[in-house]
């Protein structure tokens, strides 16, 4: 130790010690491997940021058994390294993304749904290929089927390899008894090997995969309300009794999700009334509560917007609606009906919320 120390003392900064260290580097040339760890560490030390968690698992394990393995490099050989490794970034002319997914999501829009579905499943067999990382992207939608269907020991292992806040929304839109058992089973994972959580994930993939491509954006209900929303009154009638009659359940679902001029007291908040009148045109509104004061059903809906605004403004629509006299069907139907179509965009775009319906 003291031999050591007397060498080390003895050496001048920039003489011997230099020296050999820059003859020992010119007779060895790093690996790519070395390189690329190289190029890591002087990345993490300067503070850039660098995604290594998007590279694949086997990517990112060899890198760090590599960087174990590394001691001293010194800036000659570094600085060559660099010098390397910024010749070839500005020798690029186009990058392609990595994976499947990445590809997909290039092409999106491009390609049929059916092809993407086929590549997807290819890749999923690979065996390099992690399920999870698949499922993970799905929405919450198209998992929640296979929370509810899927024995507790699947759903479980699902729950525990999600993102713990999708895990947790989807635990709550589990039946609670479904959602007690599913819990339970997490804490019965962890003696399940790496290899059969592979083989659920390859399974579930498979059975996600395979779901037909659906055709509408949303379900029967939504679509039959949208449509009821704005037909005219008689029709809507109509066509609600007769699906009283042909599918009873289908109809309540239908009437709990309908919302036309009539529900406007039930569903909206009266803090909400003057977001509701700014988006409105002030003669579309006059003409619609001119309407609806003249209607014994819709008196009180017209009262509940004249009640919920300033009182300047009521005044002033007051005045303006009994000038407006009396307002024939097609047009009081027109002018409910933007009104209705203005509160929908509202709740659509999260400015208010509709009051939640009993039963």
């Amino acid at each position: 130790m003291e031999n050591g120390s007397t060498e080390l003392a003895q050496l001048l900064p920039g003489q011997s010690f230099v020296q050999n260290r820059d003859r020992r580097s010119a007779r060895r040339t790093l690996t790519n491997r070395e390189k690329a760890a190289v190029i890591v560490r002087l990345m993490l030390a300067q503070g850039a940021p660098i995604a290594l968690s998007t590279l694949p698992e086997h990517t990112q394990a060899a890198l760090a058994e590599q960087m174990s393995k590394m001691r001293l490099i010194d800036r000659n050989t570094l600085d060559r390294v660099v010098s390397e490794f910024v010749t070839e970034l500005e020798e690029v002319g186009l990058a392609f993304p990595g994976g499947i997914e990445g590809a997909l999501s290039i092409m999106d829009g491009h390609i049929s749904a059916t092809a993407a579905s086929r590549l997807r499943r290819l890749a999923g067999a690979s065996s390099r290929a992690d399920p999870w990382d698949r499922i993970a992207g799905m929405d919450v939608d198209r998992l929640l089927p296979v929370l509810e269907e899927e024995s507790v020991e699947v759903a479980a292992v699902m729950l525990s390899k999600l993102a713990v806040p999708k895990a947790a929304e989807l635990l709550g839109k589990l039946e609670g008894e479904r959602a007690r058992r599913v819990a339970f089973a997490v804490s019965r994972t962890g003696n399940v090997d790496p290899e059969t959580v592979r083989r659920i994930g390859m399974s579930l993939v498979g059975q996600l995969e395979n779901q037909p491509a659906r055709a509408f954006d949303t379900g029967p209900v939504e679509r039959v309300c949208a449509i009821l929303n704005v037909a005219p009154q008689v029709i809507r009638d109509e066509v609600l009794a007769g699906l009283d009659k042909d599918d009873e359940d289908f109809a309540k679902l239908v009437r709990k999700a309908i919302f036309t001029f009539v529900h406007i007291t039930d569903r909206v908040s009266p803090r909400d009334v003057p977001k509701i009148t700014r988006v409105v045109d002030q003669p579309v509104l006059v003409t619609a509560l001119a309407a609806a004061a003249a209607q014994p059903d819709k008196a009180a809906i017209a009262e509940f917007f004249l009640a919920n605004m300033s009182q300047r403004m009521a005044q002033s629509l007051r005045e303006e609606m009994q000038e407006r006299g009396k307002v024939s069907e097609k047009d009081a139907e027109a002018a409910q009906g933007i009104v209705i179509s203005a509160i929908r965009t509202l709740e659509a775009d999260g400015e208010i919320v509709f009051i939640q319906q009993e039963g």
